[in-house]
């Protein structure tokens, strides 16, 4: 897939050059907006709108959607008022509302200034509900039938009004209120009796989701129900838009991305990493960064309050890095798998005791024979007393232990109180272990020796 975009950013760039635009708009039609959007990455800023314009009128839209944020406002700030109008009316109302979202405002207001006024109005509704909610990613372009239509009515109808649609695979019967009463499938009207009537061909039973929904729980549920699209509802059961798999698959990718950020203790973005200037990722990082290097400070205190300790036994020091690298592994480990099963919903609160019975085997399992190794190598390598070939491998066992029952209860406690479980993975959940081996070490070591 790379060198094939490579061949496009190369084709698509010595066709601008060679200034055979006629053969570089033919080349264009051929392609998958995506695929053309990735290869204009590589055209420069001057070149950018020039090349744009070569494309056909929907092809053009559908591209625009498909591009970085930054070369969007490029080709915005170079359009004239027609040429915006004509991207504008040709996007759904979803994508509309992700451009003013990420735009400047000064651009925003030519966007919205060239917007028909339902579309204004739709955009302006949607940018109403809360950020990452149901209704702040759902499209209000979907076809709507009536019970008491047939088949073949029903068929005449998403005819006329389907072009401008995001979807006509699925259809929502509903009231004159737009009250949901059902679903049906475009196969089921092709198929069926002509004069067979919509109310009793349809699906009664909806899975719909409400506008406050968080958006993540929404994409859970077309990954739960294999949807091609999910109906979103006020508290009235009133049909107000769709969510798409286009659109869920995009939230499942940001939910990820944002995660993983989390869980390397990093405050998320919402931009490409190159995309992303030095000192905004200053602003990301060095907090997280100061907060766990405050708290690392905690290790030097208890190495300082157990100092008579460490001197009359120098050689344990030698050992300290192995013990808190363990135990912050091990606490990465279990942390990460709980984590990851609290966002499919696998584990709940009430299921705290189970997993810390679970971890707790799975503890003594590694342990046991990793401190069994340890004991043999500080005995027999090392050439250590076997007192303190016990002090560190005991040490070490206790440390998995407590890791391993950290790491899956914290993020646990964390949902239950409402934090995400995310922000006490890896790094924190390594702190505070490192903190609890290093005091688990020093109170062995004085015990034992």
């Amino acid at each position: 897939m790379i060198n094939k975009i490579a061949v496009l950013e190369e084709t698509i760039i010595k066709l601008a050059e060679a200034k055979k635009y006629a053969s570089l708009r033919d080349f264009l039609t051929t392609l998958n907006p995506a695929d053309i959007a990735e290869a204009f990455g590589a055209v420069s800023d001057q070149s950018l709108p020039l090349v744009f314009r070569l494309l056909p009128k929907e092809l053009a839209a559908e591209t625009f959607v498909e591009m970085e944020t930054e070369q969007q406002e490029i080709l915005i700030r170079g359009f004239s008022d027609s040429e915006l109008k004509a991207v504008v009316e040709e996007l759904y109302v979803d994508d509309a509302v992700d451009l003013v979202e990420e735009m400047p405002a000064n651009v925003v207001s030519r966007i919205l200034a060239q917007a028909d006024p339902d579309t204004r109005k739709m955009i302006n509704n949607i940018l109403k509900y809360p950020e990452d909610s149901a209704g702040s990613v759902m499209t209000t372009e979907m076809v709507e039938l009536q019970g008491s239509m047939t088949a073949a009515q029903a068929i005449e109808h998403i005819r006329r009004v389907g072009v401008d649609k995001e979807t006509i695979n699925t259809c929502y019967i509903t009231g004159r209120t737009h009250k949901l009463k059902g679903v049906i499938s475009i196969r089921s009207l092709i198929l069926a009796d002509p004069d067979a009537l919509c109310q009793d061909l349809m699906t009664p039973t909806v899975v719909s989701v409400n506008t406050l929904e968080d958006q993540e729980t929404v994409a859970q549920m077309f990954s739960k129900y294999n949807f091609n699209a999910l109906p979103v509802v006020d508290g009235d059961n009133r049909l107000l838009g769709i969510v798409t798999m286009d659109d869920a698959m995009d939230i499942m990718e940001e939910e990820a991305t944002e995660d993983m950020e989390k869980m390397a203790a990093m405050t998320p973005s919402d931009r490409p990493y190159l995309s992303t200037g030095v000192f905004d990722s200053f602003k990301q990082r060095v907090p997280w960064l100061l907060a766990l290097m405050i708290a690392s400070t905690i290790t030097g205190w208890i190495i300082t309050g157990f100092e008579d300790v460490l001197m009359a036994a120098t050689v344990i020091v030698a050992y300290i890095p192995l013990l808190m690298d363990t135990g912050g592994n091990s606490g990465s480990q279990t942390s990460v798998a709980v984590i990851r099963s609290l966002s499919l919903q696998e584990v709940e609160f009430k299921d705290l005791f189970r997993v810390i019975w679970k971890e707790f085997r799975v503890a003594l399992l590694c342990g046991v024979p990793m401190a069994g190794l340890i004991f043999l190598k500080i005995l027999l390598l090392d050439g250590q007393s076997l007192l303190v070939a016990a002090a560190i491998s005991v040490s070490l066992l206790c440390t998995i232990l407590l890791a391993k029952i950290v790491g899956c209860s914290l993020p646990m406690l964390a949902k239950r109180v409402g934090f995400d479980p995310t922000l006490l993975a890896s790094p924190i959940v390594t702190t505070i272990v490192d903190i609890v081996s290093l005091l688990i070490y020093v109170l062995m070591i004085s015990v034992i020796l």
